[in-house]
């Protein structure tokens, strides 16, 4: 199944909405829950496709491994339990910028940890002081276990891709090494690195640097 994008699945979700006599849908609007719903009014299939290709692991092999995946019309309220634990449990973190949590429109999640909390300079070695943050994020993904994690090292523009692009993939494997580690499934998670490539921030300024420095983890649902 290709993947549809998010302006596909807002189209969907504006079709059936109309259908119920509502002009328009802003789907950003909605929480993951409402969404959940409507989607599931018309297939899981759908929620399937948002998700598809996301990865480089086989989807029957991750099913197989976690039990089956979720039912269209419960994948909102799954992901937004996820969220709302991540929320109360890692709340100091956030409020220090340590991590920050991101609620994506097709019902993923993005935690991203900077390399100044996570990593030291030019080191793909986890900060000691960090570790106990990792362990809560795989407490948590644990037990939310019908999902999917790729894991992406990114840098900022400093230096050359022979140093940014190793470097990117060495920090998401230590990511996933560590949550491998705390008993996270290994074929839940897949790591890359994309060096300088994906910029968040102006490489021109040091702020928009420390907003590149950083290893994301893309929490991905699981539709059957």
């Amino acid at each position: 199944m290709k993947h549809l994008s998010k302006l596909g699945i807002v189209t969907v979700v504006s079709a059936a909405l109309l259908a119920s006599g509502c002009a328009s849908v802003d789907l950003d609007q909605y929480t993951n829950t409402q969404k959940g719903a409507v989607l599931g009014t018309i297939g899981g299939a759908v929620l399937g496709a948002a998700v598809a290709g996301k990865g480089n692991r086989n989807k029957g092999a991750v099913i197989g491994a976690i039990g089956g995946g979720l039912a269209g019309a419960g994948v909102g309220a799954y992901m937004d339990k996820q969220a709302q634990d991540f929320e109360k449990q890692l709340a100091p973190q956030i409020q220090s910028g340590a991590i920050e949590l991101k609620k994506n429109a097709d019902h993923s999640l993005t935690v991203t940890m900077t390399s100044a909390t996570a990593f030291d300079t030019n080191s793909a070695s986890l900060k000691q002081a960090f570790l106990p943050t990792l362990t809560t994020i795989g407490s948590i993904v644990k037990r939310y276990g019908k999902t999917t994690l790729d894991i992406e090292g990114h840098t900022d523009a400093s230096g050359n891709d022979k140093i940014n692009q190793p470097l990117s993939e060495q920090r998401a494997a230590a990511v996933q090494s560590q949550l491998a580690s705390l008993g996270v499934q290994p074929e839940r998670m897949s790591a890359a690195g994309y060096g300088a490539s994906r910029p968040r921030g102006d490489n021109k300024t040091e702020a928009g640097k420390q907003l590149n420095r950083r290893v994301e983890i893309q929490i991905v649902p699981v539709v059957q």
